[in-house]
């Protein structure tokens, strides 16, 4: 019998913002389902880290997993995600932000710009994607970097590239700042009064794995970077969770990340339409199918900064009425 795991990233608001946000929403399915589960802590606290765990992506090598998915074969070099992204200088604050919604256009000339700069370095930019650039180098640097997702709306400054070649790295970045500030895609960009990719961010560098795990039949739900692990692993992958259980052949796995998107951008009535979204396309049919005896249990991940959760259900656990249901709000987000 099928096992569903739901990973949901974001799911608990901060208690004093949590009770305005939540007011009205009926969420009966996904109310039920936290009373009722077993709860225990969880580990980790980012969907990358949980997807390179699930996946067997040793040290954050997301790039080179995300670029096959992208249609490049990373073959044995190194690469970066190099993603464009907007600093807006505030005082001593440099704050990213990475929805840029470029072109195909603009992130072909972009990018041809800064290969023109950077080719005597070894440093090479491909944009298999507008909004997912991708850097390959001669030689694996020795740096850390944080992931684009703990960056969004922050200041840049306290995160920036660590390590033995951390100051090379630096230099680096200023140069596409420069070369990026007055080029004049971003000029014509700001001239229609959109914002320019005047940087990038580097992130999940290393070198592709001979091949990844495979945890689950299917991958679905609303997350891009879940399929492209599932790609990447040969998993069955779509949109449409139902189908999605219908046809795989084993467990499958439904993440959603609505809401962390959501939340990043400061937009709570987005977060509100997402939850409500995953409890009538995801919570409520899945728990009906427990119900129904169609699957054998249920898992919910809640993926939050240093308090993440885990929830399993089971059938027989939707009998033990003494675990009162509480609203979505009463559950701390730390």
């Amino acid at each position: 019998m099928k096992n569903i795991h739901l990973l949901i990233p974001e799911l608990f608001l901060p208690q004093p913002v949590a009770a305005e946000v939540c007011a009205g929403l009926k969420l009966p399915a996904l109310e039920k389902l936290l009373a009722r589960a077993q709860p225990g802590p969880l580990a980790v606290d980012t969907l990358e880290d949980w997807l390179c765990a699930a996946f067997g992506v040793a040290e954050q090598a997301i790039a080179p997993v995300t670029l096959r998915a992208d249609g490049v074969d990373p073959g044995a070099a190194y690469w970066l995600r190099a993603d464009p992204v907007y600093l807006q200088i505030l005082r001593n604050e440099m704050i990213l932000q990475s929805d840029l919604a470029l072109s195909a256009g603009e992130a072909a000339q972009l990018c041809a710009s800064l290969n023109a700069h950077f080719a005597a370095e070894g440093l090479s930019f491909v944009a298999p994607h507008p909004q997912r650039w991708y850097l390959r180098t001669d030689t694996a640097p020795d740096i850390t970097t944080r992931l684009l997702s703990k960056v969004e709306g922050q200041d840049v400054h306290q995160h920036l590239p660590q390590g033995a070649d951390a100051l090379r790295w630096h230099r680096t970045l200023n140069e596409v700042q420069m070369l990026l500030y007055a080029h004049p895609v971003n000029e014509a960009r700001e001239a229609r009064g959109v914002l320019p990719a005047n940087s990038v961010w580097l992130w999940g560098g290393g070198q592709a794995p001979k091949k990844l795990e495979q945890p689950y039949a299917a991958v679905c739900g609303d997350s891009e970077l879940a399929m492209a692990f599932a790609r990447a692993s040969g998993s069955a992958y779509g949109h449409d969770m139902q189908q999605c259980i219908a046809a795989a052949d084993g467990d499958v796995l439904v993440v959603w990340d609505g809401l962390r998107r959501a939340v990043q951008r400061g937009e709570l009535g987005a977060w509100r339409d997402a939850l409500q979204q995953f409890e009538l396309d995801c919570v409520a049919p899945v728990l009906n199918m427990l119900r129904a005896g169609q699957l054998a249990t249920i898992t919910l991940d809640v993926l939050q900064p240093n308090a993440s959760r885990r929830f399993v259900l089971t059938r027989r656990d939707l009998w033990k009425f003494w675990r009162k249901v509480r609203r979505l709000e009463a559950y701390p987000a730390e």
